[in-house]
């Protein structure tokens, strides 16, 4: 049954075919924090265990401090105290901050591309309209052609008849 649930976590992290470069980015660097968090709490516990002024004494407080170190929030209450715990912090300050760093751009990538769409589908708008005005106008002008045709042969056809001995004639 994990492995079913592991493979859902990991398509919803990574996303399928529909998905943009940038959400399959930060998804991957999502995943890639969780495991940091999960697997640097067992590795500062091991390189803190037995250091003299160690605070990291247990996997509870080394994933609270894996969390805070990787969310740069460092509240200062846990730090590690070893050479190897320093290493461990600044691989978790590491990937702590690509992380947040590209959640932020794959956000403002979101925003750009929703508005440039919306921009996109003005201007096709637009251009539709101006299209159909310029048809209207043609039609109206073929319209009024039209008119001023049947009005010139109305008028020719009364002038015809009124200048082959009307009244006004004689």
């Amino acid at each position: 049954m994990q492995p079913g649930i592991f493979n859902r976590m990991l398509g919803l992290f990574l996303g399928g075919e529909h998905r943009s470069l940038h959400l399959k980015a930060a998804g991957t660097a999502t995943l890639s924090l969780l495991v940091t968090v999960f697997v640097s709490s067992w590795a500062v516990v091991a390189a803190e265990e037995g250091a003299s002024g160690a605070n990291i004494t247990d996997y509870p407080k080394a994933l609270w401090w894996a969390v805070e170190t990787a969310t740069t929030v460092g509240y200062g209450d846990l730090y590690p105290v070893t050479l190897w715990g320093r290493i461990v912090a600044l691989v978790v300050m590491g990937v702590g901050i690509t992380t947040f760093g590209m959640v932020t751009a794959a956000l403002a990538t979101w925003f750009v591309g929703h508005e440039q769409r919306r921009a996109r589908l003005l201007h096709k708008a637009e251009h539709e309209a101006r299209r159909l005005a310029q048809d209207a106008a043609g039609d109206a002008e073929d319209t009024v052609r039209s008119l001023h045709r049947r009005f010139d042969r109305l008028e020719e056809a009364l002038a015809g008849g009124q200048g082959g001995g009307g009244p006004q004639d004689g």
